[in-house]
């Protein structure tokens, strides 16, 4: 029987659905999520066929940008799993490519509200739980997972938003991990570079612009989600248990030459 359970939000595709998959895996319950149902739906029955059924993996369609969402999320895990262990904060969007000025605060407030909102929201629901349950247990070890990006602390052009989230989801990272660290919660950030999924299809289907990529990241390759998720998946184990308020640059050596 699993005994370890985990949230992961924006879980339908890319990394989020590679994190829930090695999390089942490694013997956790889940409850994933994301904003489309039928995608959702669809990663549950592809993350159950290639563990064998052998996880509880219950599916919540939402928005993290709205409080109410985010909440349910973790009513669900102490409901339908016993409890909550790690949260995975993945969802997230890259906005729109456009010069600062060309900008509107309707598409800043979509981009904010979706990628640092919805982690601060989520995580302050998780907290809340991790923390009642700690007065049930002699000690624990939670863990919550923050998927943030190198453009945390790279700028990038034409993406304010994006890299203004991101930038805010470090300092997010490190402040709960100085609150919570005497409390049996850690507290981590993954920042990958660039990684074959949909939000980079632009550049995986045009092979010029896939070599112009490649040519940037010092390994000469675009990284796997896989490659992420079990970063993931070590940060929330004991194997890390002497680490909290860090992040993980996963970017085949781009940030050393960014």
């Amino acid at each position: 029987m699993n005994t370890k359970n985990a949230v992961v939000t924006g879980s339908s595709r890319g990394i989020g659905e590679a994190v829930a998959l090695e999390f089942a895996k490694a013997g956790y319950n889940l409850v994933i999520n994301s904003r489309n149902a039928d995608e959702l739906s669809a990663s549950k029955e592809e993350i159950l066929k290639a563990i064998d059924g052998t996880a509880e993996i219950v599916t919540i369609p939402g928005d993290v940008s709205q409080e109410h969402v985010c909440k349910g999320l973790m009513d669900i895990a102490e409901k339908k799993l016993g409890g909550l262990d790690v949260l995975v904060n993945n969802a997230g969007i890259n906005g729109p490519e456009k010069n600062i000025v060309d900008i509107s605060s309707t598409e800043w407030d979509k981009v904010l509200d979706i990628n640092l909102k919805g982690s601060f929201l989520c995580s302050r629901e998780a907290i809340k739980k991790m923390l009642a349950q700690l007065k049930k247990q002699d000690s624990a070890d939670y863990s919550i997972i923050n998927i943030s990006s190198v453009h945390q602390t790279t700028p990038m052009p034409l993406a304010v938003p994006y890299a203004a989230s991101k930038g805010g989801m470090e300092m997010l990272t490190k402040t709960m991990a100085l609150e919570v660290a005497n409390k049996g919660i850690r507290i981590n950030a993954i920042a990958p570079g660039a990684i074959a999924t949909m939000m980079n299809i632009d550049i995986l289907q045009d092979e010029e612009k896939k070599k112009d990529e490649e040519n940037k990241i010092p390994m000469h390759r675009i990284g796997k989600p896989s490659e992420i998720a079990k970063v993931a998946v070590f940060l929330a184990s004991t194997d890390a248990s002497y680490i909290t308020g860090a992040t993980f640059f996963v970017d085949g050596g781009l940030t050393l030459v960014s």
